[in-house]
């Protein structure tokens, strides 16, 4: 059991009878004993249809692959209150600040809020469906030692991954919102935030906020400064940090909204021309016409 997210490396749409079936190879290959669905929205606003009917569709997946497989099933939604909830610029440096749902409505409003928008929408699907589910805020998750302490594994080697995460600078975003109290302004595009590492369970940030200057926070797995990734960075710490269990497969639900975005990217090696051009072992190195392939018949 590799501990590195997997996909599938090929288009999986004219295979398929099921949606489910595309969770099959990687149930019978882990053999877990339970199947956790997690489907994440951004809480700014009130859910539009689209929402709605993705946070439904994963019920009735969840509900088919339970069926299917044998297995119990539950659902997490994650409630981003990362997401903005103001923006402004600095006059002076040109730099664009951003005051997240968090720091600004506080995490007792957020859970008031999203258990009131939200909480009739699912506890209906859970009665028709017979599925658990919790709901989970960012705030909440970013506080977890295990998603603490996956960054912190990740930081030493994130040279490797930088430009998959962050493809137009190289430079995935970190956010840790000022630490004065009533503040948690914090770069929208972290430009003059560093992070160093100090040893194997701890790292300092040092940011720069909109009112206040030049700032610092400590990042351990137990305690520190609130710890606000870029979106790709966020979901490679979260699947990471979900790999750790064998036991449970963890499954994660994106909307329609996604498609466009989520195309399968591959560095495939490519030969230099004089190993193209060498002849392989047993064979003529002289050049023959090729054979013409066999029609096929247009699909």
């Amino acid at each position: 059991m590799s501990a590195h997210p997997a996909s599938p490396n090929t288009v999986l749409a004219n295979a398929l009878t099921y949606a489910e079936d595309v969770l099959t190879p990687r149930i019978r290959a882990q053999a877990p004993e339970r199947v956790v669905f997690t489907v994440g929205t951004q809480i700014n606003g009130a859910p539009h249809i689209g929402t709605s009917l993705v946070q439904s569709l994963t019920f009735a997946a969840a509900a088919r692959v339970r069926d299917r497989f044998d297995l119990p099933v539950s659902i997490v939604f994650g409630a981003l209150d990362n997401a903005p909830h103001e923006i402004a610029t600095d006059p002076t440096s040109g730099h664009r600040y951003q005051r997240a749902y968090a720091q600004a409505l506080g995490e007792d409003e957020i859970r008031g809020q999203v258990e009131k928008v939200y909480g009739p929408l699912f506890e209906a699907l859970s009665v028709l469906t017979g599925i658990g589910y919790e709901i989970n805020t960012y705030s909440e998750q970013q506080r977890t030692e295990t998603y603490r302490r996956t960054w912190l594994r990740i930081l030493p080697r994130l040279d490797a991954a930088r430009w998959w995460l962050a493809p137009s600078t190289g430079v995935p975003h970190v956010r840790v919102p000022c630490l004065e109290p009533g503040c948690g302004w914090a770069e929208k595009y972290a430009e003059r935030t560093r992070v160093v590492i100090e040893g194997e369970d701890c790292a300092q940030v040092y940011a720069h906020c909109l009112h206040h200057g030049p700032y610092s926070g400590i990042i351990t797995p137990s305690v520190g400064a609130y710890l606000d990734l870029a979106t790709l960075y966020r979901n490679l710490v979260k699947e990471l940090s979900a790999a750790g269990d064998p036991s449970t497969l963890h499954v994660m639900v994106k909307g329609g909204d996604w498609v466009f975005g989520s195309h399968l990217v591959t560095a495939p090696s490519r030969p230099s021309a004089s190993r193209r051009n060498r002849p392989r072992p047993g064979c003529s190195a002289h050049r023959s016409s090729p054979t013409p392939a066999p029609s096929s018949p247009s699909p």
